[in-house]
């Protein structure tokens, strides 16, 4: 026979979950946080580095945040523009927002129909047109499965 009466075990049992329910509180607050870090004095490098690594943890709000962060700061330069346009469209991709992805990745597509397209950095129009092809490849197969 244990030591403890009912009205023990009960307590001990009630403490635990008051515990429990508190450290979960605390993980959902500390443990999610979506928003990013945006101090005024962050350079472009550490936006775009930043900005990657909450793409990297599938935080995908606050990635926007920064590559938003980098437009809005950069809009004089082209290449800091193009970087921004591109990766927040590819955010949309991976969030399964294919159509703002799509408008997106055309609107990276844009800059190098002009005289200047041979300046700039030219993995954004390749890694555009390889998501845009995925994008269609997706949008082929539910047609298909429609269909039957």
């Amino acid at each position: 026979m244990l030591p403890f009466t009912n009205n023990v075990v009960i307590d001990i049992i009630n403490a635990m979950k008051r515990l429990l329910f508190a450290l979960a509180i605390f993980l959902i607050f500390t443990g999610c946080r979506t928003t990013a870090n945006l101090n005024d004095d962050l350079s472009p490098a550490e936006l775009i580095q930043r900005g990657q690594e909450a793409m990297d943890r599938n935080r995908y709000t606050a990635a926007l945040q920064y590559y938003e962060a980098l437009y809005e700061r950069n809009r004089s330069n082209i290449d800091l523009v193009i970087t921004a346009e591109y990766s927040i469209a590819f955010i949309h991709y991976k969030q399964g927002r294919n159509e703002q992805a799509r408008e997106g990745l055309n609107a990276v597509l844009e800059y190098y129909n002009g005289p200047d397209q041979e300046l700039l950095p030219q993995h954004f129009r390749i890694l555009s047109n390889i998501v845009i092809k995925r994008i269609d490849e997706k949008d082929n197969q539910k047609s298909l499965f429609r269909r039957r």
